[in-house]
């Protein structure tokens, strides 16, 4: 599966920015999709410096939000299109990061059920005060 992002930006506090997603390749084999963010200055272990920000299920449309952006994130996707979005309202400069999509995978092969993530390479998001 391979993932571009695009829609990052700089904007004024208060803003709003839209972030898309793309999905392509064996995206029939998508179940999740996610945004995470790298806020500046956290580079030492890329696992706990990406924050999961939200989140969707393919199939059932089921929304999950870090409560820091509850309210004024939302998380939507167009399974036609393979694309996901995240429109992002009433910015505050804490919410400056690097932005990656997110996909969960999982492929039924014999005998098991093989999982996979993959990421997008990132947009930048900066909000000015």
């Amino acid at each position: 599966v391979q993932l571009v992002e695009s829609g990052g930006g700089l904007v004024q506090a208060g803003g709003s920015l839209r972030l898309s997603c793309a999905a392509s390749g064996s995206t029939f084999s998508i179940v999740a999709m996610n945004w995470y963010r790298q806020a500046p200055g956290k580079q030492r272990d890329l696992r706990e410096a990406r924050e999961l920000v939200a989140g969707i299920t393919v199939g059932g449309g089921s929304t999950n939000y870090a409560d820091s952006v509850k309210g004024r994130f939302t998380i939507s996707r167009d399974n036609d299109k393979n694309t996901m979005y995240l429109q992002m309202n009433t910015l505050k400069p804490e919410d400056t990061a690097v932005y990656y999509c997110n996909v969960l995978t999982e492929t039924v092969v014999p005998g098991r059920l093989l999982k996979n993530a993959y990421w997008g390479q990132g947009t930048q998001v900066t909000v000015s005060s």
